[in-house]
């Protein structure tokens, strides 16, 4: 064993080992609990940082450890390599973007070895090549052919400058996240996947899922936003059709004052034709961002079209304006508006003097200057429906409408359908084929996969797809004739929606999946960061139960388990290149080790909050490193001498105390590690190496004064409970830093390779304790202390505890108004004057 520490010749050597042994290669074993662990693939930029570190740390301590658990281990990798990052770096570097990528991956698959990150890599995927996408491709064909997947024109999110559709998270303040360009409100045809018809399920699923985080699934309970209401028909006057709308308070029916339709809505884009300073309005509203955040931000505007709707029950005519909060996405593009009971109606009559109707009782004469009463309520100044009460008027209400043909109970949702068209070239090609005669017309199973191709030449923003007849000329595979490939190409959300399956079938060329996907889905670990809490986790979900349903697999839900992780922060602020506060993983792996880096990331933080970077925190993890590694040089000779023979078994309760002592204290911090370890309190299990480490140091000093010297080595009790703590020690310590403990363990002639070790168990008769020390308070503040046996009546601790003169000091003469006593902890004597 060498004296210095040297991290770098360590970590390489155990690499090399792990190589050779091909220590981490997962194969179907039924003879065993499988656990299948992940961490989101990442985007192949070229380099890591040490957010990638941290997240992709966190799942490896939780491998190793399930692995040390006896479980039989899946943790593969990956690359999302498509999308439009790579697009712009190849038109900014004139390179293509297959190259960029390639190249990327290349540095950053080393990164990650240099972290020794337990990866099966006979696995790994990069989804732009073709025998991943192929697959992809193939599922699309079969829900175009059930009617899952659709094409229509939709009013998108228009980017100018990367020329392509953008979600509405990806507009930040108006303008695209990349680009930072004005973004126009455009109408193109857009591909569309049917997740509508998976909301309920989707929503229902979400209470099934005990190991993800409230906060996740609160956020995609309201992104799916099911509600129940009514859609109610208004009639046009001088029209032949009628406006529909969806309300969730049909109770306030008789409170509409005016209608108002989004400036897309075909009633406005008709009205606009002859009122130009309408259309001027409709122009303008092309620029507005549409995220429900913006929207209740954005100061409501909107124009009168002239046109009068036709009240349902009274036939009373009410003004349609167009407004520029209202959205064409949701819905059908027109709401029923109810100043008086709905604030954002309340803000739009107030900046245009529309009058408000009162029709739910109030008893605390509220000021309607102020802002909209929006309680339920009693009706009032509502016909024959006055003095129902909410549920009474819904239903009474719902239902005639439904008898005069003019409306009916709907549930709705604030989910839409998934659109997956992009119009850029750097993602998979849409296997669709237009024929003059036989319409859209899948590609079939044969020829797939459509290939894009990777040596292309660009000219702007443009997709290079549109100028290549080579690639989009193609015969129609119905009647034979000339047709038109799709150039689109799918959001990139398509790919990591189901990449955790193909990792389980990964070398599978004759189908999507196979028996293998069945085994080791479902992920039973998932760490990622909570920005994907919505759209990839719940298109996770719903491509899960596209394939459950075509018999691919056999579960509900992709991810059992869910770990968000906290964001790195330097100075307060989120690492990005943008703020010049990175921190290069590399220089720190060279001058301080894979370990420290993986150590430092461990402990700062629990796991679910953010970690503040600290060039201090990283030389502690450093040093704490090098203490345990000097310990065991200056010990190894007894170490290794115990561990090469037999070891005669040792009674411990005939020991001298303080052994005993020092062995409970082990056992102690172990059982508080096991705790913690299984709650993903990653950081504390760090902790407790520190406190075994103090123990070790502890134990190794008692001894030298003990008088162990007259007893042959193997027999000494604090050279065995020396060895003891060690091997909890390292075993605690592996999943964390696993470079350094493999040579110790190695070193140190441990038995067994340290990859098929077992996580330390608990010694039962350790933790049986014939005493206790119990702290004595008196409201709150120590006064004392003393030690009982441990199966002591509670009874009989409190007089003992009121006895002690101190607590008596504190008492005496005062009313004791309760004594609250804490297991084998503290007595808490609680009085007043």
């Amino acid at each position: 064993m060498q004296e210095i520490y040297n991290h770098l010749d360590i970590e390489q050597q155990v690499q090399q080992e792990w190589d050779e042994k091909q220590s981490y290669k997962a194969n179907e074993d039924l003879s065993k609990e499988k656990f299948y662990c992940l961490a989101m693939f990442p985007y192949p930029s070229g380099y890591l940082h040490v957010g990638h570190v941290r997240n992709y740390t966190l799942a490896d301590v939780i491998a190793r450890y399930q692995r040390l658990k006896g479980k039989n281990v899946l943790q593969p990798i990956g690359w999302d390599a498509f999308g439009l990052p790579a697009e712009n770096a190849a038109i900014k570097n004139k390179v293509a973007p297959a190259e960029w990528t390639y190249q990327n991956i290349t540095q950053m698959r080393e990164q990650f070895k240099r972290l020794g990150f337990a990866y099966d890599w006979s696995r790994e995927l990069t989804t732009c090549d073709p025998n991943y996408y192929k697959w992809e491709q193939w599922l699309f064909t079969r829900l175009f052919k059930k009617g899952l997947a659709y094409k229509k024109d939709a009013i998108v999110n228009w980017d100018p400058v990367d020329k392509t559709v953008l979600a509405n998270e990806q507009v930040i303040d108006g303008r695209g996240w990349r680009s930072n360009a004005l973004i126009e409100r455009k109408e193109i045809p857009q591909w569309f996947i049917k997740i509508t018809a998976y909301a309920d399920e989707l929503l229902a699923g979400l209470d099934e899922l005990d190991g993800w985080p409230e906060q996740v699934k609160t956020m995609q309970r309201n992104w799916i936003g099911r509600s129940n209401g009514v859609e109610i028909n208004f009639g046009v006057a001088k029209q032949d059709h009628s406006l529909q709308v969806f309300t969730t308070r049909p109770d306030t029916l008789f409170g509409v004052s005016y209608l108002a339709i989004a400036p897309q809505h075909p009633l406005a884009l008709a009205a606009g034709k002859t009122n130009t300073n309408l259309q001027n309005f409709i122009d303008e509203c092309k620029n507005i961002e549409v995220s429900e955040a913006a929207i209740a931000t954005l100061e409501k505007r909107g124009i009168d079209t002239g046109f009068k709707a036709i009240h349902p029950l009274t036939d009373e005519e009410i003004p349609i304006w167009v407004a520029n909060f209202v959205i064409m996405d949701y819905g059908s593009g027109a709401i029923m508006a109810v100043p008086a009971h709905d604030q954002r109606d309340w803000e739009f009559a107030q900046q245009y003097h529309l009058p408000l109707k009162i029709v739910i009782k109030n008893n605390i004469n509220w000021n309607y200057q102020a802002g909209a009463f929006t309680e339920h309520g009693i009706l009032i100044n509502s016909g024959d429906f006055d003095d129902l009460d909410f549920n009474t008027a819904f239903d009474a209400i719902a239902n005639a409408l439904t008898a005069q043909n003019c409306g009916q109970r709907t549930v709705n949702y604030r989910l839409r359908d998934w659109g997956v068209s992009r119009q850029r070239y750097w993602g998979t090609p849409i296997p669709i084929i237009y024929c003059d005669d036989c319409g859209a017309v899948a590609v079939p199973d044969e020829q797939l996969p459509v290939v894009l191709p990777e040596n292309v030449k660009f000219s702007g923003a443009n997709s290079p797809l549109k100028n290549m007849p080579e690639f989009y000329q193609t015969i129609c595979p119905d009647c034979g004739k000339p047709a038109i490939r799709e150039t689109d190409t799918f959001d990139t959300f398509m790919e990591s929606s189901w990449y955790y399956a193909r990792f389980a079938s990964f070398n599978q060329a004759n189908s999507i999946l196979d028996a293998r996907a069945k085994y080791w889905t479902p992920v039973d670990q998932y760490i990622g960061g909570i920005e994907h809490a919505v759209m990839h986790l719940l298109y996770a979900r719903f491509i899960h139960k596209l394939l459950r349903d075509e018999g691919l697999l056999n579960s509900n839900e992709p991810f059992t388990n869910l770990l968000t992780q906290g964001m790195v922060l330097k100075d307060g602020l989120k690492m990005s290149k943008s703020k010049g506060n990175t921190v290069d993983p590399q220089l720190l792996i060279q001058q301080y080790g894979a370990d420290t880096l993986r150590l430092f990331s461990i402990f700062t933080s629990p796991p679910e909050q953010s970690l503040e970077w600290s060039d201090e925190g990283v030389e502690g993890a450093h040093r704490f490193l090098k203490r345990i590694w000097n310990f065991c040089y200056q010990n190894q000779n007894n170490i290794i001498a115990i561990n090469t023979i037999e070891r005669p078994y040792i009674e411990w309760k005939k020991q001298d105390n303080q052994y005993q002592r020092y062995r409970r204290e082990m056992y102690q911090i172990l059982q508080q590690a096991n705790f913690d370890i299984e709650r993903l309190q990653l950081n504390t299990v760090v902790s407790a190496c520190m406190k075994l480490f103090n123990l070790l140091n502890e134990v190794a000093n008692y001894a030298k004064t003990a008088n162990d010297d007259n007893l042959p080595l193997v027999q000494q009790p604090g050279a065995r409970l020396i060895n003891k703590i060690l091997v909890v020690l390292i075993r605690l310590l592996y999943p964390i830093t696993p470079h350094i403990t493999t040579s110790l363990w190695n070193n140190l002639k441990y038995e067994g390779s340290m990859d098929k070790i077992y996580w330390p168990k608990l010694a039962n008769d350790a933790l049986i304790v014939d005493d206790i020390d119990l702290v004595i308070q008196v409201n709150g503040k120590v006064r004392g202390h003393i030690n009982i046996p441990a199966n002591t009546d509670e009874t009989k601790i409190k007089t003992i505890a009121l006895e002690q003169p101190n607590v008596l000091r504190f008492t005496e003469g005062k009313k004791i108004h309760k004594i609250i006593y804490i297991l084998n902890k503290v007595i808490n004597i609680v009085v007043g004057s």
